[in-house]
């Protein structure tokens, strides 16, 4: 047979010590070892569970294909074979996998720490890898972590490790509702110095226990509660050793991280992070996550991980209006809807009347006549009988639910279970028909829960300690239909408009969305703003042509009503990622302008700024300072905010007088990003000055 590639064959004829170090490897823990998306992984491994109708290590496998790694282990626990079936028959096991191997690790490790230091005593690890765990969703480059974690090494070898961490706020949703990971970091060395979860609730407490030692050995440090931890790690081969030293170490942070980082002094080992600010970066740790995931993926924010992407070789999936996603074979009933950001797989049929939002559905379901389906998850083989409601709930494959149900925010119905006509389910229902290992749970029928008819019964656990995967308080939190849940995405696209989604900050550089849950206009505002920005920005970064994007601009602000503010908003978050984008990718600040303004700055003459040769000039004022705000969240927003301006006063975007206008409305405020725009202003003026002295000559 030939060689796959000759990448393979001159990494043979290298040294063998070279070879070691030129392959980027990488370890997938495809078991989280935890109980959070139970009743489901009583019959199905977690990482095979579908995330928008793709399996979740779909994800995870994409970002290490991007990242460029060779050589993958996927560690697994619970149902091996499934996952070891799933994987042999995925395109990662074909001659075309960007993958040299891709090997599937069988072990009785019953924690993470037994899976690391199994992995040690197999010998396999010849350099740096990465540890990531089987539900990571993400589209960020990592080479930057990667170079940065190189170069330490390089000068230190007690450098062991490279945290890769999310910058998203406090109160992102993501995050759990129960304990929340602090980062002690020193900022100047990029070090993490201590780690900890403190509660949310009262009685807990709200500190974090820090030795007094790094305060007079540090000269400044960082209390970060703002960020993400998706469990993205950049590790040496030391880290195992540390494991295999050490049998307390049972978990990832709250054991290895937190003790090595406590005996410092004993084993002068030292861990540090990496803070990614744009682009998206997640993990699908509980019930809750994974909604607010779900609809990351379907608002787009993680492209190009999007349903249409068609991840899987079977998947046919095209985008349609509104962001709604439809495999071949679809039928829908006259009078049936489908609503904005919802999923629909391949030969599901809807019925008359029916109608599904903000929802996911499989493949080869059968949704009857007059159904309602709101903000829910329905996987494959699904039967809903007519006149039912469904509404934040989760329903998997087989399941049959009957006429005039109804299924409670929050409820959890896994595989085959059975749902007789005219029953409700409560929210906080955990249902069915799986006989657990290792429990006294009764598995008779419960027709209390599932009706006379019906089969399953209501599963309980003790293991899980975790808020948001409790029975108590397992529901979806998009309770609201009319806001949508992207309103507090991790996304960056940034928000400049009170009607749209607020964009916290703090008097540091961090930066996150939060969410608004105000009236039923506001919320349909901020609607528009994100879905206008994703659309504009997904134009822009597959350079469409002006009157393409013009096109899609128009007939979403005829749908939604939106006015002029509303249209420079979008347009100027859009624009701004873009160039963000662009720079991250090494164009210069004044390239990216140019390149984004130069060719769509027309937009915004055609969408939003209406007031050339009026005395006041409130649009373009309001546009300055649209990008103004946005600029304080960026890392080179002095020299953006010069930039854009000076761009759009030569393309006549903005007139002199506009941008003296907005100059003057700002003075007095806190004016740090706008010190290299000052030089600018006074020259317009002097320029101003200089032309209506010689119109004056002229006249005289």
């Amino acid at each position: 047979m030939a060689p796959r590639n000759t990448k393979g064959n001159a990494a043979k004829q290298k040294p063998k010590e070279e070879q070691r170090e030129d392959t980027l490897q990488a370890v997938v823990l495809a078991d989280s070892y935890e109980r959070r998306f139970t009743p489901f992984t009583l019959e199905r491994p977690r990482c095979l569970l579908p995330l928008a109708n793709t399996p979740l290590i779909e994800y995870t496998l994409e970002f290490l294909a991007n990242a460029g790694v060779e050589d993958i282990f996927i560690y697994c626990g619970a149902h091996t074979e499934q996952v070891e079936q799933y994987i042999n028959s995925s395109k990662w096991k074909l001659s075309t996998s960007p993958f040299h191997t891709l090997t599937l690790l069988r072990s009785t490790a019953t924690s993470v720490g037994d899976a690391m230091r199994d992995l040690d005593k197999r010998d396999l690890i010849t350099g740096d890898f990465l540890l990531v765990s089987g539900d990571v969703v993400s589209n960020f480059a990592i080479e930057p972590a990667l170079t940065k974690h190189r170069s330490r090494r390089e000068k230190d070898k007690s450098a062991i490790m490279t945290i890769v961490l999310r910058e998203a706020g406090i109160e992102h949703r993501t995050k759990s509702r129960g304990r929340r990971p602090v980062f002690i970091i020193d900022a100047k060395k990029e070090r993490c110095l201590h780690y900890e979860e403190i509660t949310r609730r009262p009685a807990g407490g709200r500190y974090v226990n820090i030795d007094p030692e790094l305060l007079s050995t540090h000269g400044e440090i960082e209390v970060r509660e703002d960020l993400i931890d998706c469990y993205v790690d950049i590790c040496t081969p030391d880290v195992l050793g540390l494991w295999s030293d050490n049998f307390d170490y049972q978990s990832v942070r709250k054991s290895f991280l937190f003790g090595v980082l406590k005996d410092y002094e004993l084993n002068g080992k030292t861990i540090h992070t990496y803070i990614v600010r744009e682009q998206y970066a997640a993990r699908v740790r509980s019930i809750r996550a994974y909604d607010a995931v779900s609809k990351d993926i379907i608002s787009r924010w993680t492209y190009p991980l999007c349903p249409d992407s068609n991840l899987v070789r079977d998947q046919t999936y095209r985008l349609a209006r509104g962001k709604a996603y439809f495999e071949d074979g679809v039928v829908l009933a006259r009078g049936s809807m489908v609503k904005k950001r919802s999923v629909v797989g391949k030969n599901t049929s809807i019925g008359e009347g029916s109608t599904v939002g903000d929802s996911v559905l499989g493949r080869q379901c059968h949704i009857g006549n007059n159904v309602t389906i709101e903000g829910s998850y329905i996987w494959d083989d699904v039967v809903v009988g007519d006149g039912s409601v469904i509404k934040q709930a989760v329903i998997a494959n087989e399941a049959v639910i009957g006429r005039n149900c109804t299924i409670k925010p929050g409820a959890l119905i896994s595989y085959r279970v059975r749902i007789a006509d005219n029953t409700t389910v409560p929210g906080d229902s955990r249902l069915t028909t799986a006989v657990p290992l290792n429990t006294d749970t009764s598995t008779q029928t419960d027709s209390n829960l599932v009706g006379k008819s019906g089969e399953g019964y209501g599963y309980t656990s003790d293991s899980d300690t975790d808020s948001d995967n409790s029975i108590g308080s397992s529901h979806l939190i998009y309770i609201q239909p009319s806001a949508t849940s992207s309103a507090s995405s991790i996304s960056t696209l940034h928000s400049n408009d009170d009607s749209g989604p607020v964009y916290a900050r703090d008097s540091s550089r961090r930066e996150s969305f939060v969410s608004d849950h105000s009236d039923e206009s506001t919320a349909q505002n901020r609607d528009f703003h994100l879905e206008a920005t994703a659309s504009i920005l997904d134009g822009l970064s597959k350079d469409d042509s002006p009157d393409v994007i013009h096109l899609e601009l128009l007939s979403q602000r005829l749908s939604a009503n939106a006015n002029d503010h509303m249209m420079r908003s979008a347009l100027v978050s859009a624009f701004m990622k873009r160039i963000s984008n662009m720079m991250d990718g090494g164009t210069a600040a004044t390239e990216a302008v140019k390149a984004v303004f130069g060719k769509y700055g027309d937009l915004l003459a055609k969408m939003g700024i209406a007031d050339k040769g009026k005395e006041e000039k409130v649009d373009q004022v309001d546009f300055l300072g649209l990008v103004e705000k946005d600029c304080k969240g960026r890392g080179k927003g002095e020299s953006l905010l010069l930039f854009v301006a000076k761009e759009c006063y030569v393309l006549d975007v903005v007139e002199a007088e506009g941008v003296e206008q907005w100059w003057v409305a700002g003075e007095g405020q806190d004016d740090g990003v706008r010190r290299l725009v000052k030089e600018f202003v006074e020259w317009l003026r002097t320029a101003e000055s200089e032309s209506e002295e010689e119109s004056e000559e002229e006249d005289d």
